[in-house]
């Protein structure tokens, strides 16, 4: 019996292989139904997916045999994973001198064998799609080329299972971000209200007391001071409505679209304020807070940033087969076209005052965005400068 020999590049071959975290995982139906069409195939009554370890060869998939891994140092697949041919096949072990006095060969009467590396794109042998018979064999031109594809496709499996793999760390790594950067804009607010209480005290304190000594540059510096607390204190309320619109997203109920209009009526009551629905839609389980705060941030938002004497919100649902879709219509200042692509990131802003002389925090439009990819949908805008907007949000059903 001859042992396998190593690969030049071991090291980085078992690297590759350890890259796939497939050894020592359960049986797979999908490995699994490759071996038994390759048995059938092949005609034999051993078909292996198999992993060559450091000193072992771990079976992925077996059929016809009952143990899970075998040493290196006797294995066929050791000596398959070496060849520079597609099929690394040995006709009649008996009569092979690698493989005389082999214990698969004296014991299990592995005679006939036929393996195809299963080789990454760096061209890493990991393993082998194998067949065994207890006889003498020979696998004809139509069986061969049905091996190298069934070992294809055991490729195709590593891969996926390596992609879903880094796929599920990078979701793990990003909601680990998320929620230290979470905990970190909690912190930061928390931080920030109590000495911009104190200013804002301050301030209004200090007008009251100078009132009549009617100092304009006193007035005009006090105006700025109390403007700069202001703008302050919306964006850290807007930076904590952004990280907690996740929770809004647990509890669903059946509702129409005209009794969530009618609930966020209540929020924005003011006789200038028109607001109105074309046309009602029934919304089936769907988190209705969620939803009421993405259409009251978008109200807000024609609101806010609107010159007209009485603006005009104009609301509409439509029902496709996978979505819900809501419009949200303003008679508003409307956004230039070379800034609605970047309005929906968080911090951004069109830098310009609304109806009330405030700066925007840019994270009103953000927190809607979180909002309804977290419903499973999109938001855009159809604008037009000086003449409104019309933004369209998804729910999928």
């Amino acid at each position: 019996m001859k042992k396998p020999e190593q690969p030049v590049n071991e090291q980085e071959r078992l690297k590759a292989l350890h890259s796939y975290e497939l050894l020592d995982t359960l049986p797979e139906e999908a490995y699994d139904t490759i071996t038994k069409l390759a048995s059938y195939i092949c005609d034999t009554p051993i078909s292996l997916v198999t992993l060559l370890d450091a000193d072992r060869n771990f079976l992925k998939s077996r059929l016809g045999i009952d143990m899970s891994e075998s040493p290196r140092d006797i294995s066929f697949c050791g000596h398959a994973i070496l060849t520079e041919k597609p099929i690394f096949i040995v006709e009649d072990a008996r009569v092979d001198e690698r493989f005389q006095d082999n214990p698969l060969v004296k014991d299990f009467k592995a005679i006939f064998y036929a393996g195809v590396p299963l080789k990454t794109a760096d061209g890493h042998a990991l393993g082998t799609l194998c067949v065994y018979d207890h006889k003498p064999r020979i696998l004809d031109e139509q069986q061969q080329e049905a091996l190298l594809g069934l070992a294809k496709q055991v490729i195709l499996l590593f891969e996926a299972h390596k992609q879903n793999i880094e796929l599920q760390r990078s979701q793990e790594e990003a909601a680990l971000r998320n929620d230290r950067l979470e905990d970190f804009a909690r912190l930061i607010a928390h931080d920030l209200k109590s000495p911009l209480a104190s200013i804002e005290g301050l301030v209004n304190l200090l007008s009251e007391d100078y009132a009549e000594d009617k100092d304009e540059d006193f007035t005009m510096f006090m105006g700025h001071l109390s403007t700069s607390a202001k703008s302050m204190r919306n964006y850290i309320d807007g930076l904590l409505e952004y990280y907690r619109a996740d929770t809004l997203l647990a509890k669903r109920a059946d509702i129409t679209l005209e009794t969530i209009v009618n609930e966020v009526k209540n929020i924005h009551k003011s006789g200038d304020i028109i607001i109105s629905l074309a046309n009602t839609i029934n919304l089936k389980a769907v988190p209705v807070v969620a939803i009421e705060q993405v259409i009251s941030n978008l109200i807000d938002n024609g609101v806010k940033y609107n010159t007209s004497e009485h603006p005009e919100i104009t609301l509409s649902g439509d029902i496709t087969k996978d979505f819900y879709s809501i419009s949200v219509a303003d008679n508003g200042v409307g956004i230039p076209q070379d800034m609605q692509a970047t309005i929906f990131e968080p911090f951004k802003t069109m830098g310009t005052n609304d109806r009330n002389g405030n700066k925007g925090t840019g994270m009103g439009l953000a927190t809607v965005k979180k909002l309804v990819e977290a419903l499973g949908g999109v938001i855009t805008v159809d604008s037009t400068f000086n003449k409104g907007s019309i933004f369209t949000f998804t729910i999928r059903r």
